[in-house]
């Protein structure tokens, strides 16, 4: 007659296991959400010196052994031309100075064209995109949204609304290796970010949805519509 295996002496080994294994999880992901919320802190009046992104884009060209040359220059938000400013808004976030942080029209709206099976609509907001280039980079998953939901609230409530444009406007992808505005209009047009004008301004906000493939001048039909819906929004 064969034994048995005795699978209840197991049982508490494993829960023992587990249980503080769960418990530690969860206090270092309340730590990291601490840290997070401490640097949005801080970012009310500390320029930040790097991003998820930046850092991103670094291991990327190393792992794949690709020459790589940062242009990042942070700038005060009075440095950079209004149209610019109002470019990026009007193509990024229309509803920026109106939502707090979540534009839930934008995302029904997403939702049901989603739910329709047609393309699927883009709905973050200045605000979580700033989020997610400070601390999550270009991936996606489930956690990192959730993370998100939850820090956003936080930015706009610590940053407001001039200095999360400002921050944005300084750290965003605008092409390989080119983050922020002054780098951009230097890049592009050889000019200081306030010197663009209007046409300049929408064909640089055209890249910004897929800053690594487009580029300003092949941004034409990009620009119109971003300039008409500046129009439409009093710019």
């Amino acid at each position: 007659m064969t034994e048995k295996p005795d699978t209840h002496s197991k049982t508490p080994l494993r829960k023992g296991f587990l249980r503080p294994a769960v418990r530690w999880l969860a206090i270092g992901a309340v730590l990291l959400w601490s840290l997070a919320a401490l640097i949005l802190l801080a970012a009310r009046w500390i320029d930040p010196p790097t991003t998820a992104v930046h850092i991103q884009r670094h291991v990327q060209a190393w792992i794949h052994h690709a020459p790589y040359h940062e242009r990042y220059s942070f700038i005060p938000l009075g440095q950079i031309s209004p149209d610019l400013q109002h470019a990026v808004v009007a193509a990024e976030d229309a509803r920026f100075y109106q939502h707090h942080g979540f534009d839930w029209h934008e995302i029904e709206i997403a939702a049901d064209e989603d739910l329709e099976g047609g393309r699927v609509r883009g709905a973050s907001t200045i605000t979580q995109q700033l989020v997610k280039n400070l601390f999550f980079g270009t991936g996606r998953s489930i956690l990192r949204k959730g993370a998100e939901f939850t820090l956003v609230p936080v930015a706009e409530i610590v940053l407001g609304k001039r200095r999360i444009l400002e921050i944005y406007l300084n750290v965003v992808e605008w092409g390989p290796g080119i983050y922020g505005a002054e780098s951009a209009c230097r890049y592009y047009d050889g000019t200081a970010a306030r010197n663009v004008g209007r046409e300049q301004a929408a064909r640089l906000a055209a890249i910004l949805p897929a800053p690594l493939k487009r580029r300003p001048e092949r941004m034409n039909k990009y620009s119109v519509l971003i300039l008409e819906r500046m129009s439409q929004m009093g710019w």
